[in-house]
């Protein structure tokens, strides 16, 4: 089974860069394709895939073919590529706001389409990808469809309308994941600790942390009771946290996230 990206821009590499290291798929089964030559040849040269000379070229020879350009030119690389899209093919959108309805609109209802919304930490295959299926998309198909995320991270099926919440809590939330490990840090710096080493400190807590909420069947606050002793220096650092406003503003910053994706403003 090949696999095609139309796009190859930080998502789609990001995409390609997991799948390749757990060997989803061999470098000869993906097949690339973008508008500017000078960003797709060097990068399928460097990772020995098939460079295609056009969109309908890797839609040709591919079973999956991803649509990973950005959201102003997709309805014209999808009417591009519409004689392509035959029956036998699956359609993966990771375009944001194009709905299985815009998509149905320009290639027919029939086409298998899975619309999806992954996050940078598929590179790493510890990925959050939310999809949504259209109705011609069952069965083993769709099992080959949900493989590609699934290889790379874990997915959740959402109605479309919850992917601007998925987008704030998956989509955005590695940077703010990232200003905390940071922060954590540079307290560890302020202590004594250089930053690389408070770094490597925060980061494997932080995943270990992530793990341990992943596997329990309880709930992050009684696995917050779990290490914090009466009286401690643990239950001292929560409260000084509380107090400082950041569950509160962790919330603003989701809220704030969500209204933008939405297109309000101030």
């Amino acid at each position: 089974m090949n696999i095609g990206f139309i796009g190859v821009g930080g998502m789609a590499q990001a995409i390609i860069g997991g799948l390749l290291n757990v060997k989803t798929f061999a470098p000869a089964e993906i097949v690339v394709h973008s508008h500017r030559e000078e960003s797709y040849l060097p990068y399928a040269q460097a990772h020995d895939l098939v460079a295609a000379r056009s969109n309908q070229a890797v839609a040709a020879a591919s079973d999956l073919i991803v649509l990973a350009v950005t959201p102003n030119v997709a309805p014209a690389v999808l009417a591009e590529i519409k004689d392509e899209l035959t029956a036998d093919k699956t359609l993966i959108s990771i375009v944001a706001g194009l709905s299985l309805a815009d998509i149905a609109t320009i290639t027919g209802a029939g086409l298998p389409t899975l619309r999806t919304l992954p996050n940078v930490n598929v590179e790493v295959g510890a990925g959050m990808t939310a999809v949504a299926a259209n109705a011609a998309l069952v069965g083993d198909r769709l099992t080959a469809a949900l493989r590609v995320f699934n290889t790379i991270g874990s997915t959740t099926t959402l109605a479309e309308d919850q992917f601007g919440v998925f987008s704030a809590l998956a989509g955005s939330s590695p940077a703010y994941i990232d200003f905390f490990i940071d922060s954590l840090s540079r307290a560890g710096v302020k202590h004594g600790l250089t930053k690389a080493q408070a770094t490597a400190i925060a980061a494997q807590a932080t995943l270990g942390s992530a793990k341990m909420v992943l596997k329990s069947d309880k709930i992050p606050f009684e696995l917050i009771d779990q290490v914090s002793s009466p009286g401690g220096s643990t239950v001292a650092g929560l409260l000084a946290m509380e107090e400082a406003g950041l569950m509160t503003a962790v919330v603003k910053g989701i809220d704030a996230t969500i209204k933008r994706d939405a297109g309000e403003t101030d």
